[in-house]
């Protein structure tokens, strides 16, 4: 695996969110940043597979999607000890306690406020 790029980013982020057009706009913004691979996946199921051919260095998980929430995508990431943000609309109670202290952006949420996570909390 390559490490994170010189300026602290990730090479690679791992999107899971179930709305296309929102998954489309942080992938925009983050290969804008200079993020060399964004992937996205729709749901729980396809984000496992992504994750099983190749661990992100750096995860976005919009917690609820379709019919399902992310935590078991959180705990796959965790054991592989890749770093992760939870993306939502809703209050921090939506969030399983389990992962109370990992980042939380709200949905929407600026450009400097996703930048100064990837910074802060990717794989160095």
């Amino acid at each position: 695996m390559e490490p994170a790029s010189f300026d602290g980013l990730p090479i690679d982020v791992l999107i899971v969110e179930d709305d296309p057009i929102i998954a489309l706009d942080f992938e925009d913004r983050i290969l804008g940043f200079g993020v060399k691979t964004v992937r996205c996946a729709g749901g729980v199921a396809q984000a496992l597979m992504m994750i099983d051919q190749r661990a992100p260095d750096f995860a976005l998980l919009d917690v609820g999607l379709v019919r399902e929430k992310s935590f078991a995508v959180a705990e796959r990431l965790e054991a592989l000890k890749v770093p992760f943000a939870f993306v939502t609309g809703y209050g921090g109670d939506r969030v399983d306690a389990a992962f109370a202290e990992r980042p939380r952006l709200p949905k929407p949420c600026s450009s400097e406020a996703l930048l100064a996570v990837m910074q802060r909390f990717a794989r160095r």
